[in-house]
């Protein structure tokens, strides 16, 4: 349900909420519909976990059958509690729920957390009762969590309000990461798997289909929360997307990292056969570019994202630097040595120093960064490798430490060594271990100690490429736009709805300070040949009507014409093929323009997506670019400096700083076309849906660069409202 949907269901006011997310997330007293003594039923199981976990407030069961559950007295009704709960849990068929919901909220409840399923996800009557869900929390001031949720785990407060039958074990672990989380299994199965890893949470919070409480009201409490360290979110959809970011934003500020695994990675939110750009730039890449933009590490597996949250928890401070690598095997060291440079991760080049304290303790071409232990100097009666962990994590250029560990003599006491040697120290080591049963010893030995480890070298990788990713995002905050002078408001300048011609482009682009090749306009193929005589051969012709979209695929564009008679017999032969392609009804007449030469095509784009605004773009291939996909997003408006680090992440940046004897082009030219074209998108807000110069022709370093083609789509003038 988005967020227009809940304003639309009660135009009026909200009530004011009867409870905040800190006493949503700590209350005084709960309340249980469906308590049960049996654990076979949700309601059972809720009482269970409440009374097991120990919660300190009031439990209230609510069960018109019972006159008490496991030795609480129960309620036949909400409205006979002593005194409104802060929180009520609700496991109820969900035909019935609405009307519970509202018995609820008559009864004064702070917050209704609905575990039922059978709403919006269920169809149309499903999704009628959720709309009634809204309306009751609107006018009542009783927040939702839900519905279709598991609930609640704080374990710092004792509080396990879920049914999942994970919570029955004999503790919560506790911890400083927050998971926020709108699927409900796997919310208790990554709580699970992380107690499994010795891994604590401060919450486990799971939405649902995030009727009233969202996203971001958790979120935003976690960030401002000191005892919140770090924060995982899995995402499925948002009802806010501006409001996210501002939240990773001030997660940014605060130190914290965040951590997102997101669905929807493989289809595109928006796809339109008019743009290169709204096919290039969907939802992900849209959801992706903001994340990193504000910082946030985007991981593909929960399991990773927890544990990254982890190490950078336990090692909070800036890291520079590369990775070492300890492993008791020559495989391993190169196995790891190719994926860490895979992962985009560096090697740490040792100091002098510490190469030659390894030269003590290895044979020469070992006594370097990987480090094998099996090449050691003394014999195998003297232990070297807690000192050759410690010689490794020491060194001023290692800030990650990776171990890989194979079966070997005296495996437990050289891991418990290695393992000591990183408790030492304060940079994050990820250590994995390759045997199976044969790790059994050294495994105790690493739980002992309290020290993380991994069964799989691949999982330790990922783990390490996410803490290190977070380091280059904190390291690398992007300085705020700033307004270049001379620029208009776009949307005072008179411009029409729908397609734009490329001419209409060109003239918004040039208002905006975007450098655009010189044009004249002609209404026949005579008139074509007299424009392009007072242009100057060689020169480009078009048709111009906004019903074609690509140009050059409907022989709609032909180029390097030379005289006159060239392009009059080019525009009778552009006319009779748009016929035949029944394309020129609507064509405006022709577009003589001068042939522009340069070293590179680059294109430059923008639109607006749903949730996050404005997006700009810029990558390289011209008419190819769909093909090599070499393309970078940001939220707009960015500065020059930005849009600079955009061009330089992509994989044909080369290209653009003089590879294989090719002149360094202008790169700063393109920055600030791109720049311009952000600030342009940003000020046409709604207005805009796509945008695209493509191509740019870019010259040689200094001499700049030049928009000779570009196509927009506009929705119409928002009017004034009464």
């Amino acid at each position: 349900m988005t967020t227009a949907l809940h304003a639309a269901l009660l135009p009026g006011p909200r009530a004011r909420p009867r409870v905040d997310v800190e006493r949503i997330l700590h209350p005084r007293s709960v309340a249980v519909f469906g308590a049960s003594d049996s654990k076979d039923k949700f309601g059972g199981r809720i009482m269970h976990f409440l009374v097991r976990h120990g919660f300190a407030g009031d439990i209230l069961p609510i069960n018109p059958r019972r006159q008490e559950v496991l030795g609480r007295r129960a309620y036949p009704a909400i409205a006979a509690a002593p005194v409104p709960p802060d929180v009520a849990i609700l496991a109820v068929p969900g035909a019935s729920l609405v009307s519970t919901v509202q018995e609820a909220a008559a009864a004064g409840v702070g917050c209704c957390v609905i575990i039922s399923t059978g709403f919006a996800e269920a169809g149309v009557e499903g999704a009628a009762r959720q709309a009634e869900l809204v309306r009751i929390a609107r006018e009542s001031g009783t927040r939702l969590v839900g519905p279709n949720c598991m609930g609640l785990i704080v374990p710092h407060h004792k509080l396990a309000l879920c049914s999942s039958v994970v919570l029955d074990t004999d503790r919560l672990a506790d911890g400083a990461v927050g998971l926020v989380s709108q699927s409900g299994a796997l919310m208790v199965s990554i709580v699970d798997r992380a107690a499994t890893d010795g891994i604590g949470f401060r919450y486990g919070v799971s939405l649902g289909n995030q009727v009233d409480l969202e996203i971001c009201d958790f979120l935003d409490h976690m960030v401002a929360e000191p005892q919140t360290e770090a924060l995982c979110v899995y995402v499925e959809g948002l009802l806010d997307g501006e409001r996210f970011r501002r939240g990773l934003a001030a997660a940014r500020r605060a130190g914290k990292p965040v951590l997102v695994v997101k669905t929807g990675r493989t289809q595109a939110g928006v796809k339109s056969a008019r743009s290169h750009t709204a096919s290039l730039a969907g939802a992900w890449e849209v959801f992706e570019a903001v994340c990193l933009e504000e910082g946030a590490v985007l991981a593909r597996d929960p399991d990773d994202m927890v544990r990254a949250a982890h190490f950078l928890t336990r090692h909070r401070a800036p890291r520079r630097g590369g990775a070492v690598i300890l492993s008791s095997s020559g495989g391993g060291c190169g196995i790891a040595s190719d994926r860490v440079s895979e992962l985009g991760v560096p090697l740490a080049v040792l100091t002098p120093e510490s190469r030659a304290r390894l030269g003590e303790l290895l044979l020469p071409p070992q006594a370097d960064n990987p480090v094998d232990l099996g090449g050691r100097r003394p014999p195998e009666e003297i232990e070297i490798a807690g000192d050759v962990a410690r010689v490794l994590l020491e060194d001023p250029g290692a800030a990650y430490g990776l171990v890989i560990l194979t079966s070997m003599p005296f495996f437990a006491r050289r891991t418990r060594l290695i393992a000591e040697a990183a408790l030492a120290t304060d940079k994050p080591v990820m250590i994995a271990l390759t045997p199976g049963a044969a790790a059994e010893a050294p495994r105790a030995a690493l739980r002992e100690l309290g020290q993380f480890y991994f069964d799989r070298t691949e999982d330790a990788l990922r783990v390490l490429a996410l803490v290190a990713g977070y380091d280059a995002l904190r390291a690398s905050a992007a300085p705020a736009a700033v307004r270049p002078a001379g620029l208009p408001q776009a949307r005072a300048l008179a411009l029409p709805e729908g397609p734009l011609t490329e001419g209409e482009v060109k003239r918004l682009l040039a208002a905006y300070g975007v450098p655009v090749a010189a044009e004249r306009l002609a209404a026949t193929p005579e008139a074509a040949a007299t424009a392009a005589v007072a242009l100057g051969f060689p020169v480009v012709l078009k048709a111009v009507s906004r019903r074609i979209v690509h140009k050059s695929d409907v022989g709609a564009v032909r180029l390097g014409l030379a005289t006159p008679d060239d392009v009059t017999a080019a525009a009778r032969q552009m006319l009779d093929t748009l016929r035949a392609a029944s394309l020129d009804d609507g064509l405006e007449g022709f577009s003589i323009q001068p042939l522009i030469r340069g070293e590179i095509e680059v294109i430059v784009g923008a639109r607006r997506d749903p949730h996050f605004g404005a997006v700009v773009m810029v990558g390289l291939g011209g008419i190819a670019v769909e093909i090599l996909h070499d393309v970078a997003l940001a939220p707009a408006p960015v500065s020059p400096e930005r849009a600079a680090s955009l061009i330089a992440s992509l994989r044909g940046a080369p290209l653009l700083t003089g590879a294989r004897g090719r002149p360094p082009v202008d790169v700063a030219a393109i920055a600030e076309a791109v720049s311009r074209v952000s600030w342009l998108a940003a000020d046409l807000g709604p207005r805009l849906v796509d945008l695209e110069v493509n191509p740019l022709i870019v010259r040689r370093r200094g001499e700049g660069a030049l928009a000779v083609d570009g196509r927009a789509t506009l929705n119409p003038k928002e009017e004034p409202r009464p």
